[in-house]
């Protein structure tokens, strides 16, 4: 991998990746943190990659513009719990917690860690009765529960049953969460996107059109939150 700066105001920071399985070039932009790639195949020169790349600036310089402010989760900051901004403020005990509608945390260096383990708690309740709840609808059972942070994707089902799902859903309304969960039970049944799979999560959520297209509009403001410490947020800006 090797890093080109495009030129411009501002100029542009961009990851060059050669990979064994790309047949052609592919420009992404990361939607959880804003960082331009560029994928080629291993035998593309170089220089066709940075040519593909200037022809495609403008919609590049586009996508950067329109992406998600980066959010840092520290006190004074209204991070959204179940949908709702809840203020951050500085409390006396060794860990966060809900208190009057907002969420009270040590100040320090470790606020946005406390912060993401309080959610995390949250969301792991929260998933593990919403999966409960649709999988008696269907006299299903999932095999096991795992909270992740993946980047591209907020729950998925293995062949085994397993469940995993993003934590940050419990950022998201309600409605939203309980759609996704719903959504991976149904692969319990149905493991593809089928019209088959689609009756299912209809009969869990008959209203799953729009949960969905809310996360395809606001999830890449989820991912924008950072929960990492102070140091950690220096070094990476």
């Amino acid at each position: 991998m090797s890093t080109h700066l495009l030129p411009g105001d501002p100029p542009v920071e961009v990851s060059l990746k050669r990979s064994p399985r790309a047949t052609r070039f592919s420009l992404r932009v990361s939607r959880a943190d804003g960082r331009v790639s560029l994928s080629l195949p291993i035998w593309a020169p170089e220089g066709e990659a940075l040519a593909f790349l200037r022809d495609r600036e403008d919609w590049l310089r586009h996508h950067l513009e329109t992406a998600p402010v980066i959010q840092r989760a520290g006190i004074g900051a209204f991070v959204p719990v179940c949908g709702i901004p809840r203020e951050v403020v500085a409390g006396r005990l060794r860990v966060a917690r809900f208190a009057d509608g907002r969420i009270e945390v040590p100040d320090g260096a470790r606020t946005g860690p406390r912060i993401r383990a309080l959610l995390g708690a949250l969301a792991r309740e929260r998933l593990t009765r919403a999966v409960q709840t649709h999988a008696a609808t269907l006299g299903q059972r999932a095999a096991r529960i795992t909270l992740r942070d993946p980047r591209s994707r907020w729950g998925s089902c293995s062949s085994k049953g397993d469940l995993m799902f993003s934590w940050r859903l419990i950022m998201a309304p309600p409605d939203v969460l309980d759609y996704v969960a719903a959504h991976e039970v149904a692969h319990l049944i149905e493991m593809n996107h089928s019209a088959a799979f689609w009756r299912v999560c209809a009969r869990l959520r008959p209203d799953y059109a729009l949960q969905r297209d809310w996360l395809k509009r606001q999830g890449s403001g989820l991912l924008a939150w950072r929960f990492d410490t102070a140091e950690d947020g220096a070094k990476c800006p």
